[in-house]
């Protein structure tokens, strides 16, 4: 199984690397064995089955080295893509029990180079490697030059950008998630007041996210005047799919628009005229009802600068190894 091949034609980071795309839930490994080819033998582990990532890792070496018998080679190099912040040695995962210490990684795993970044961070870094055949746009293509920004609903959202420059591709990680999220229209409006029953501050994380959509389904019912039922994402994403449920079918509509909302933001504030991308694993499941929804509307809606918006390309990642792709591309670029 490969993904995008983001390298070089003359790197210096010896080979093989091991790259990861660490979550809250589940770490996903992968292996790059040379110049010459992309991300392969991907293999997700479950994080409550391994007591730390040291651990995971040698769990996942040991099956490659089962499947590649004698071609195998313990990795020179390795990065891992996490979802927390990055500042210290010490790795703590808001989500999950595991920790680590970077040079303690680096000592046990025998490694030459390895390398810690933030997931949207390492996401941000696969957006100039990202084909036509990994994405899906509204209309026009993001350009791979200048600035791309990239917001993932999840579990919760992440948001990240990425900057070229005469030394490369850098990408800028950030909280941007937190901001608050704001109201464009009067139905909008009372969304948010019925949400800061439950939450002072209402970032965008608390309604356009795994763990928001159930909080904006039932600032919605109330809106609409309704009570709201005890429902999970994925049957709010279901029930709004199929117009089962009409607060259901508000909250999807309401969702999509809000993003679209927050993503202009975004790109206003970072000049990502390149393109902006959309991640995460909750936009997917909506497939083309995302694209019919009012996402791109609500996403140009900024009066003075709505023609400045209307440049700026937007698509939905489809590459579920872009992560890894960019954990990769990091290695890369630490040695160019």
């Amino acid at each position: 199984m490969t993904t995008a091949p983001h390298v070089n034609d003359n790197p210096t980071a010896p080979y093989p690397w091991l790259v990861a795309d660490i979550g809250g839930s589940n770490a996903r490994f992968g292996w790059v064995a040379s110049a010459s080819q992309g991300i392969e033998h991907v293999r997700t582990l479950t994080v409550s089955e391994f007591a730390t990532p040291i651990v995971a890792s040698e769990a996942y070496l040991s099956y490659l080295q089962q499947k590649l018998d004698s071609s195998f080679q313990a990795p020179q190099c390795a990065a891992f893509a996490v979802a927390t912040a990055v500042a210290q040695d010490e790795i703590n995962f808001t989500n999950s029990h595991w920790r680590f210490s970077q040079i303690e990684v680096k000592v046990a795993l025998q490694l030459k180079k390895f390398l810690v970044l933030n997931d949207f961070e390492a996401l941000a870094l696969s957006l100039p490697g990202l084909g036509a055949q990994h994405i899906r746009a509204h209309g026009a293509l993001p350009r791979h030059d200048g600035t791309l920004a990239v917001i993932g609903p999840g579990t919760g959202l992440g948001v990240g950008t990425v900057i070229q420059t005469q030394h490369g591709w850098i990408a800028i990680p950030g909280e941007g998630g937190h901001a608050t999220v704001a109201a464009t229209d009067v139905f909008e409006s009372r969304v948010l007041t019925h949400a800061r029953e439950e939450f002072a501050h209402v970032s965008a994380e608390r309604l356009l996210s795994g763990i928001g959509m159930p909080v904006l389904y039932r600032a919605v019912a109330k809106t609409m005047k309704q009570i709201p039922k005890s429902l999970s994402t994925e049957q709010i994403v279901d029930f709004g799919l199929k117009s089962d449920d009409p607060v259901c079918v508000q909250t999807l509509d309401c969702f999509c628009a809000l993003l679209g909302s927050f993503c202009g933001n975004i790109a206003l504030t970072v000049g990502a005229r390149s393109g902006v991308y959309i991640g995460g694993g909750i936009v997917p499941r909506l497939g083309d009802y995302f694209f019919q929804s009012r996402f791109r509307e609500k996403f140009e809606a900024k009066g003075r600068f709505q023609h400045y918006l209307q440049q700026i390309p937007t698509a939905l990642i489809t590459d579920t190894l872009a992560a890894l792709s960019g954990a990769a591309f990091a290695i890369e670029q630490s040695e160019a």
